[in-house]
């Protein structure tokens, strides 16, 4: 989903998704947001956890899963310049309702929770 640029394009409002995440996210702790890939991205301890962008929703999953993941219905690799990021997918927002969104956030928030703790840089 990039051009011969390397620009993200795609057809979704990423707003409109950061929304719909934010509300899964809500009263977690230790989540922020990160202006990343022309949309949102949520971190959970600084170590990226999903996203919404004009390609739809992203989720960290992890090597591990990421077959697993990419397998389920509306979802797809991420390609960087030519390049599969493994452990990342999409998912097509219109194959994603509240129950599959909540379930992609505990699928990422399983994986991202196992990282070690980022150091703080002072």
């Amino acid at each position: 989903m990039t051009s011969e640029t390397g620009r993200w394009r795609g057809k979704h409002d990423p707003a409109a998704l950061a929304a719909r995440i934010r509300k899964v996210l809500a009263g977690r702790r230790g989540i922020t947001e990160k202006p990343m890939f022309g949309g949102v991205c949520f971190l959970r301890r600084r170590h990226m956890l999903c996203g919404a962008g004009k390609q739809g929703f992203m989720f960290r999953v992890g090597r591990a899963q990421h077959a697993k993941a990419a397998a389920r219905r509306g979802a797809s690799p991420v390609v960087m310049r030519g390049r599969e990021l493994e452990g990342f997918v999409w998912v097509d927002p219109g194959a994603c309702d509240a129950r599959s969104l909540k379930s992609w956030i505990v699928l990422s928030e399983n994986y991202v929770s196992a990282l070690p703790r980022k150091k703080v840089l002072t």
